[in-house]
């Protein structure tokens, strides 16, 4: 595809989730699907008809175990946050139909223990998770999501 197909494609819609602990640290799991050091935290699309903080819930279990029980939704960022993945990747992703995400947030508290997170779903995202403190997660970060971590972050601060 060439930039000119890519930039006419329209954006996916998706859920982001930071789900935050009692000590204030921030949930990121590594990638199983990258052949490099990528964290990140939990996301995931959007079905048609549902609404976006059933989906972060949704996402939330599907990619770390963790049950909607177990947190508890402290905020969500106003508007929807896009990004556009690298040209090279287009084609590869979700058939090469979408050009990047546009991301609705939620900051989840999580009450939960550790032993509460079990990453080995039916269809695992991640090889291994961590909590990290907010303001070194920017630094493990793939650079195209980086503007939205900043974001992010920025929309949460006051919760953090």
């Amino acid at each position: 595809m060439n930039r000119q197909e890519i930039e006419k494609l329209p954006y996916r819609p998706c859920v982001g989730v930071m789900v935050v602990n009692a000590s204030g640290h921030v949930f990121v799991g590594q990638r199983r699907d990258r052949d490099y050091d990528a964290w990140q935290m939990p996301q995931g699309g959007v079905d048609p008809g549902e609404d976006p903080r059933d989906a972060a819930l949704r996402e939330l279990e599907e990619e770390t175990g963790i049950t909607r029980d177990l947190v508890r939704v402290e905020a969500e960022t106003e508007g929807w946050l896009p990004y556009e993945l690298p040209h090279e990747l287009v084609p590869k992703l979700w058939g090469g139909k979408y050009r990047g995400q546009e991301q609705k947030w939620f900051l989840l508290r999580f009450n939960g223990t550790d032993d509460q997170v079990n990453i080995a779903t039916a269809e695992p995202e991640f090889a291994a998770w961590r909590w990290i403190a907010a303001d070194d997660m920017l630094a493990g970060i793939v650079p195209f999501k980086r503007d939205v971590y900043a974001a992010v972050l920025a929309a949460f601060k006051d919760k953090l």
